[in-house]
């Protein structure tokens, strides 16, 4: 009988098998590397994109907060403009408005009553004088609220005797509101003082 020795092909079958192991676990291992450094060439190459899109929209913003700030700033040369604009329509307004007055007044006051201290103070006006009797200041004051010039009610803070002439006359202060009725915009008229 022949006898054959199974040892050593044994052996070489586990030798080969070991082998192809540790080749098979090279191989996994060099995928392996290759796909986590993919996978970090992606991820970095992600992060520079998103990094350099950061960056120019922070120019972005940069530019129009410099926009925003010339914005404000033309925002507050035409809120100045228009100031301006606003005063010099009321001055353009206001312009006649002490001929006006002057004229109403003369129109208005009845014979025997006399002005002595006309003060203007913004829309308010007060007016100081003698009058024959206190009919004649009544008299005035309806008047001067009948006026288009003056706005109702006109109030009377004193009537008193003035002793002072032999003409027993009667000393009377009034107080008025003005009202420009050509001033369209407006109800009341403000003017510097004036006396």
């Amino acid at each position: 009988m022949v006898k054959i020795n199974l040892l050593p092909w044994r052996e070489e079958k586990r030798q080969q098998l070991t082998k192809e192991f540790y080749i098979l676990l090279a191989t996994g291992g060099i995928i392996a590397a290759a796909i986590v450094a993919s996978i970090v060439y992606v991820y970095s190459h992600n992060i520079k994109f998103q990094k350099s899109r950061n960056a120019r929209i922070t120019q972005e913003i940069s530019k129009l907060d410099k926009k925003i700030e010339e914005i404000k700033s033309f925002e507050k040369e035409r809120d100045s403009l228009l100031a301006r604009k606003q005063v010099i329509e009321e001055l353009q307004a206001n312009r006649t408005q002490m001929v006006h007055l002057f004229d109403e007044l003369v129109k208005t006051i009845p014979n025997g009553v006399f002005l002595e201290n006309i003060k203007q103070n913004g829309n308010s006006i007060t007016l100081e004088g003698y009058a024959q009797s206190h009919s004649r200041v009544s008299a005035y004051m309806r008047e001067l609220a009948k006026s288009e010039w003056f706005k109702s009610p006109v109030s009377l803070e004193y009537i008193r005797a003035d002793e002072t002439y032999d003409t027993h006359e009667q000393k009377f202060k009034l107080l008025a509101n003005l009202v420009n009725p050509l001033n369209k915009n407006e109800d009341s008229v403000d003017g510097g003082e004036s006396e």
